[in-house]
């Protein structure tokens, strides 16, 4: 009988027995909410890269949700972003009540096209949101110019993006320094460091970072940590409506050491890709991901574009077949069944948009890169042995 052959994961996070130590922390103090760890969490993360506040919340998505109320964002607005990402970014648009409208993006970083926001921008646009697509920085410089010059606050989608750099006024600087107005980040364990699920709100604005605080604990006037550490009784108030949008100190401090690892998580996953390069460059056809010189990926993903000749479908299933794990290209929004009901635009004005269900003549490079490309597994504990394996199987089924 012959050995079943080991699938290569599209993702695994390095985890160990620091984390597991660190969860027992909280567990035997008794304070597993937000408490201790979180307000250390916090502090070293915006430590890390480089802004002022940072604020944990229980996801990505959430914090996305409290960055568009902070800058204002109601019924009836519209926020201009990306088709091309994963549905959460539009789907906190919508739950502020407002339209996302979709901007194509450059085929060759899968980021947002700066030169087509202008055209967007309507007397209803209240914001920018921006994503660094698979941990790829987009092109901030650009984008805050326009944005600047329209009075529109930028927030900045970095759920796949801890760790990666701007070039910025001659320095390397960290995604999340807020560059733009607030910068969110996912710890979802397909993510670089993980917590098990949660987000960071990073800004250098102490008005948004306090509202925030108010928001992920139900608006409440008192947080618990002042409640339950007076020598004096004292009770809190609810002047706003809220949220429960908390992170747990179980989560935060495996979080703590997450971070820890983080430069050297970053590294090989950097080396990992490069090896990738080196390795793919022959197979004829097949496009490798592109890193703009004021760029540094953290790599979250590795995304390649198959021959014009290739079937995606057929490619992914003989690599699974061969026990090599793949995804399809990021999602598209507008596609989605529920973007059939939702709202949503293409920055067409005036409503003049002759596009069809599911199909989007502007957003027609979005469309390209969900059904041309696929995510190949990049992981800090990748072999050697199974990367050359990986693109063994690779070569060979688009040579199909």
């Amino acid at each position: 009988m012959s050995e079943k052959i080991q699938t290569i994961p599209i993702a695994k996070p390095w985890m160990g027995e620091a984390e597991a130590e660190a969860a027992r922390r909280p567990i035997m103090t008794g304070w597993v909410t937000q408490g201790p760890e979180v307000a250390a969490f916090e502090q070293e993360f915006a430590t890390y890269v480089g802004s002022n506040h940072a604020c944990a919340v229980s996801n990505c998505t959430t914090a996305l949700h409290l960055a568009l109320l902070a800058v204002g964002v109601k019924p009836g607005d519209e926020v201009i972003t990306v088709s091309h990402s994963y549905i959460a970014t539009a789907n906190s648009i919508r739950y502020c009540g407002a339209t996302p409208v979709f901007v194509d993006i450059e085929p060759q970083t899968y980021n947002i096209n700066p030169m087509l926001i202008e055209d967007a921008i309507t007397s209803a646009t209240k914001a920018i949101l921006v994503v660094h697509q698979i941990g790829m920085p987009c092109d901030l410089s650009a984008i805050l110019q326009i944005a600047r010059s329209h009075n529109l606050p930028v927030i900045e989608d970095a759920a796949c993006a801890i760790g990666s750099e701007i070039l910025w006024d001659g320095n390397w600087e960290k995604i999340g320094k807020a560059h733009g107005d607030i910068v969110c980040f996912s710890f979802h364990p397909r993510k670089i460091i993980s917590t098990g699920d949660g987000g960071m709100l990073t800004t250098n604005n102490p008005e948004f970072d306090q509202q925030f605080r108010l928001w992920r604990q139900h608006g409440m006037s008192i947080p618990d940590t002042v409640r339950h550490g007076a020598k004096q009784v004292i009770f809190e108030s609810y002047p706003m409506l809220g949220y429960n949008y908390r992170m747990t100190d179980i989560q935060a401090a495996v979080g703590r050491e997450q971070l820890k690892r983080l430069p050297e998580i970053v590294e090989r996953r950097r080396y990992l890709a490069q090896k990738y390069q080196q390795l793919l460059a022959d197979i004829p056809g097949l496009k490798l991901p592109t890193e703009p010189t004021w760029a540094k990926s953290n790599w979250q993903s590795f995304c390649v574009r198959l021959p014009e000749t290739s079937d995606q479908v057929q490619v992914m299933q003989m690599m699974l077949d061969a026990g090599v794990s793949t995804r399809r290209g990021i999602m598209c929004t507008h596609r989605e069944p529920a973007y059939q009901q939702e709202a949503w635009s293409c920055g067409v004005k005036q409503n003049s948009c002759d596009c069809q269900p599911g199909s989007c003549q502007r957003l027609i490079e979005s469309e390209q890169a969900q059904d041309k490309a696929i995510i190949l597994p990049l992981f800090h504990q990748m072999t050697e042995e199974e990367q050359n394996r990986v693109v063994e199987v690779l070569q060979a089924a688009c040579r199909v």
